[in-house]
């Protein structure tokens, strides 16, 4: 990956962390056809792959961090510990879609179906809605503001089997989130 682009995606994960999360009650989505997106109950992922013909993923971080790097309101959700920092950009036909962020705390990669630390480049959504009991909530929205512009964002937690990760998702510019109608 190009020096460029790293930088891009640095600033991409950091105005992620950036965004000032809202209710979806509250949030002034910009159409339907978003709003029907950011509040996508399964499978992000498996959404995102009926829109071009490869979906991939490009794995940037998979590592254990201390709970002292969580932010507070991250803490609230999850618990204060360590968690796997899982940072992914998700491409569609090799257009940069979607960069995902998720936290997955120690407590819940333990007596899984799945070991989620060994993901790689597989969208961590598919495997997830595999597990027999999966539910999502904490669904939060925003914008994230970049030198390029605004850009969409959500936030939930995901539950499986009764234990949390967080999902930061932070839709680019080529992403489908933004076509003004149905492909």
């Amino acid at each position: 990956m190009n020096t460029s682009m790293n930088q891009l995606i640095s600033l991409y994960l950091t105005s992620l962390l950036e965004v000032e999360w809202q209710n979806p009650e509250v949030f002034e989505f910009p159409n339907e056809f978003a709003k029907h997106w950011l509040e996508e109950q399964g499978s992000l992922s498996r959404r995102l792959s009926q829109h071009c013909k490869q979906l991939t993923v490009e794995l940037l971080h998979n590592q254990i961090v201390t709970a002292k790097t969580l932010t507070r309101n991250e803490s609230q959700l999850l618990s204060e510990q360590e968690c796997l920092l899982r940072e992914v950009v998700l491409r569609g036909d090799e257009k940069d879609w979607v960069i995902g962020r998720t936290l997955i705390p120690r407590s819940t990669l333990v007596d899984q179906q799945y070991d989620l630390a060994q993901q790689g480049d597989i969208p961590l959504g598919l495997t997830v809605f595999s597990a027999d009991n999966v539910e999502r909530d904490a669904l939060q929205v925003g914008w994230a503001s970049l030198p390029q512009g605004r850009f969409l964002a959500r936030r939930s937690r995901l539950w499986m089997n009764h234990k949390p990760m967080l999902v930061a998702e932070l839709f680019l510019p080529n992403s489908p989130v933004y076509a003004k109608e149905k492909v």
